[in-house]
């Protein structure tokens, strides 16, 4: 017996997950990949060290919780309002598909009705940590096609807590091969009862959360003390996932979610997030651990063609119906690739869907090992997927730029990021009538600049092909006002494998990042609080 269970999970888990993810880094392979690994080796499945099953799932879930109440701080109930023509809909429509596609094959396998709607109902809903972690990748979070792939995610998500309420009701009528219907008042009542505490839930967050909860953070920061903060920020959005779990039967993820909406209303959402940001990523880790774990691959073995079955339902079934929906609704094909692209995965709920299937008697333990077999390959291949969004675009928009001439001017200032610091950057410039070239991914910035007459490039600075638009061949400097160090890192490398005598500026936030920004090649780093500094002494000085 271990006596140490929650101890050995996360030391075990987070030094695993680092040790495979640093070489998935190495052989440029996303990291992702090495924590499912690590999950696999520190699994029953597999000799050496097991760490304990069954905290792994509650401390993902914490991921989750964490994961989701950032997305909400990000977004506005306007964002949720403006896509829901085309996520509700959409939504449905795709479970409906994907549940079909399921049924398919369950019965080609040779299970019963029943037992392959479960199948297929599993199979019909995304990864809140896969998509937002793709997503916020590529910065697409506060673009509209992303605010359309997280309001889809949300009314999955709602429609997920209303199958997992009432597939308890339905299993004996669904176990029965005879076809006898379940009595129709009972279940009425129960998905009654459930909607009902849906709509209860979103309508106190609305009315009384919209007060609460940023009128209780703006006393907390009144204080004065960072740790209080912190601890108020993690006490809302845990606790409001609990509460709505608890009290409303609402998932952890919709209950942070909700948390994060609400808080996105206060001035101090921007701080909210910085706070949450380091436990966010960490516990977001031990959510793909916690996948792995469960993970037994002997199925590949016993099942090589159910495997292959499952898979094409998640990663063309699925992707293929959200692609066909969203152009149905009007909307661009590049829009439509990144849909169907976040979507080709399966995550929190199939497994609970699994595990309740397995309960219930509805799904034998062959298609839990399906689903997640489905998971783990699917997960891994999410990235490829994103790739390939790119290679189907036209040439010009690949990786992420759109069609642009390229920059015919010399002795330009190539500007990496629109957001609060690059914003100040480019107006500064501009008055000082110097030749900027901006490069953002978030279209919509691209666009009100390219309206204002500027020159911007949709994309990442890291893709192949971007810098080259942009001419960095014929640029004096690159300025990085993106805040991701890593990011900025290996954008600096690639500036200055393209241009060695260009000259580089960017930000940091500590000295370790100064010194990670110097060493790839950044002449010029300003950490904020030494500037900050400095305008004070200055200040002080003047005064005297």
């Amino acid at each position: 017996m271990n006596p140490h269970p929650l101890i050995s999970i996360l030391v075990g888990g987070f030094v695993v997950a680092f040790v495979f993810g640093a070489i998935a880094n190495r052989l440029r392979i996303a990291p992702i990949v090495g924590y499912l690994l690590a999950g696999i080796v520190i699994g029953p499945f597999t000799p050496g060290f097991v760490a304990d099953g069954s905290l792994a799932p509650e401390l993902a879930e914490v991921g989750v919780i964490l994961l989701m109440f950032g997305v909400g701080l990000h977004f506005s109930i306007s964002d949720l309002l403006s896509v829901r023509k085309i996520a509700i809909p959409g939504a449905i429509a795709q479970i409906i598909i994907a549940t079909a596609l399921g049924w398919a094959l369950g019965y080609a396998i040779g299970w019963s009705v029943g037992t392959g709607l479960m199948f297929g109902l599993a199979l019909s809903t995304a990864s809140t940590v896969v998509l937002l972690r793709a997503l916020e990748d590529r910065r697409l979070i506060d673009t509209s096609e992303g605010r359309i792939a997280v309001g889809w995610l949300i009314v999955e998500d709602i429609a997920m807590v209303v199958a997992l309420v009432i597939v308890p009701a339905l299993s004996g009528a669904l176990k029965d091969s005879s076809g006898t219907s379940a009595q129709l008042g009972p279940l009425l009542f129960t998905l009654a009862v459930t909607i009902g505490k849906v709509v209860l839930f979103v309508a106190l967050m609305l009315v009384i959360g919209k007060r609460l909860i940023p009128w209780a953070l703006e006393q907390v920061s009144k204080t004065g003390s960072r740790e209080l903060f912190t601890l108020a920020v993690l006490a809302i959005a845990l606790g409001a996932a609990f509460g709505s779990a608890v009290l409303f039967g609402v998932s952890f993820a919709l209950g942070a979610f909700f948390a994060g909406l609400i808080l996105n209303e206060s001035e101090l959402s921007h701080k909210a997030a910085a706070e949450t940001l380091p436990l966010r990523d960490a516990f977001a880790v031990l959510f793909f651990v916690a996948v792995g774990m469960l993970f037994n691959p002997s199925v590949l073995i016993r099942q090589p063609w159910a495997v292959a079955g499952t898979l094409l339902i998640i990663l063309v079934g699925k992707s293929l119906a959200a692609w066909v929906i969203v152009l149905l609704f009007g909307h661009q094909q590049r829009v439509a690739l990144i849909i169907s692209a976040s979507l080709a995965q399966i995550g929190e709920f199939a497994f609970m869907l699994a595990e309740l299937g397995v309960k219930s008697g509805l799904l034998p333990h062959e298609g839990r090992d399906l689903i997640l077999a489905g998971a783990i390959f699917s997960i891994v291949m999410n990235p490829v997927w994103f790739m390939m969004v790119d290679w189907l675009q036209p040439r010009g928009r690949r990786a992420g730029h759109m069609a642009l001439p390229v920059v015919s001017a010399e002795d330009h200032v190539i500007l990496v990021g629109h957001g609060r610091v690059g914003k100040l950057v480019n107006q500064a410039m501009r008055d000082g009538n110097q030749s900027v070239v901006v490069i953002e991914n978030n279209a919509e910035l691209v666009n009100a600049l390219r309206g204002q007459g500027e020159r911007a490039i949709l994309g990442n600075a890291e893709a192949p092909g971007i810098l080259e638009a942009a001419r960095i061949d014929r640029a004096r400097m690159l300025i990085s006002a993106i805040p991701n160090v890593f990011e900025a890192g290996q954008v600096i490398l690639r500036a200055r494998a393209l241009n060695p005598s260009i000259e580089v500026a960017a930000r940091a936030h500590s000295d370790a990042e100064v010194e990670h920004l110097r060493l790839r090649g950044a002449e010029v780093v300003i950490m904020g609080e030494e500037e900050i500094a400095r305008r004070m002494i200055e200040y002080v000085v003047e005064r005297r």
